[in-house]
């Protein structure tokens, strides 16, 4: 038996998830707390194998109670459940020992395996997250959709500060062409004009400089 602890400082959020693995084989639920102070002294006091955190509560951060629980060496594990995903909250969150990092939106399903894997010291994290903790690792962002070789070749030649005309020239293609092919690039890339696009490609590595 899993024994699982949650905190959340949503009442209405607290007790859907209490309800909820209280209905899953091999998961006991035993203990909930609104407060991150309280949460951390029944933690260390209960020794769940397992504990949900919320990123943002009212009084302290997840990321701090994560810290607390870790620096304490119980044992417990942490998932942090949560509706934000900025880069340095997560990160933060990881450093600070968390294994699993799930967003609010995923499938109900989906926090019972991650309570499953994090019994057994393994990680799951939601493929936002992943991306994101990629990203870090490889200095690039892997959710920009690939481009052609010839997108590439354009966007080569607007990174070198050419014009319409000007890569059509090089390129041996039609201003027609290549403007059809820079608003394929926009659109991949996610951003709403040439320079953003340039800046783009040279923080991502898409372009030799």
């Amino acid at each position: 038996m899993i024994k699982v602890f949650l905190v959340d400082d949503h009442p209405f959020v607290l007790q859907g998830l209490e309800s909820y693995l209280s209905t899953q084989d091999n998961i006991e639920v035993i203990g909930v707390s609104q407060s991150g102070r309280e949460a951390i002294e029944e933690i260390k006091r209960l020794k769940p194998d397992v504990a949900t955190v919320d990123l943002h509560l009212g009084d302290i951060s997840g990321i701090e109670i994560t810290a607390q629980i870790k620096k304490e060496g119980i044992g417990t594990e942490v998932i942090i459940l949560s509706s934000f995903s900025k880069d340095e909250e997560i990160i933060a969150a990881i450093d600070a020992g968390a294994l699993s990092y799930l967003m609010k939106d995923s499938p109900p399903q989906k926090l019972v395996e991650a309570i499953f894997a994090a019994s057994k010291g393994e990680p799951v994290l939601h493929p936002r997250i992943a991306k994101k903790i990629m990203k870090r690792a490889t200095g690039k962002d892997l959710s920009i959709e690939p481009l052609t070789t010839r997108e590439e070749d354009v966007l080569a030649c607007l990174v070198k500060g050419k014009s319409n005309k000007e890569v059509g020239e090089e390129l041996y293609i039609s201003t027609r062409t290549v403007k059809t092919h820079v608003s394929n690039i926009l659109k991949k890339l996610d951003v709403n004009d040439r320079t953003q696009a340039v800046i783009k490609a040279i923080d991502n590595n898409l372009v030799k400089r």
